[in-house]
């Protein structure tokens, strides 16, 4: 199997993944997945398509994620680890699809406008 790579992404965050077989080694910017994601639950979210498909101990994982910040750079690794998984074996997409790790997230920051305070809210109006 040659090397797969698969981008994905999560507000500004974007991750390109690159799964080969191996023994289940993760590296993310250099670095290990713990030291990287302290938290558990980041953690968790990141090995979730790996967790879901059995699939833990049989890749080799190297990703290269920038922008946005920890929750969405989780995310953006997620996305695409579930989509590199679904190109080395088709069945997985029926595992992964209703879990909604194969759906892209299309919430962003609202751009804040001019003659306002922020993307929505308003200066304070005054009658008199």
């Amino acid at each position: 199997m040659a090397t797969i790579h698969k981008i994905g992404r999560r507000k500004t965050a974007v991750a390109r993944a690159y799964v080969e077989e191996g023994n289940g080694g993760f590296n993310i910017n250099g670095r290990e997945l713990a030291d990287y994601f302290p938290t558990q639950v980041l953690q968790y979210k990141v090995k979730q398509p790996m967790s879901l498909t059995q699939t833990l101990d049989k890749f080799d994982i190297s990703v290269k994620v920038h922008g946005g910040g920890s929750t969405g750079q989780a995310e953006a690794i997620r996305m695409a680890l579930s989509r590199a998984l679904c190109e080395v074996n088709q069945e997985f997409r029926g595992i992964l699809k209703p879990e909604g790790l194969l759906t892209r997230d299309p919430r962003m920051v609202e751009r804040k406008k001019f003659g306002q305070k922020k993307a929505r809210k308003k200066f304070q109006f005054s009658k008199r």
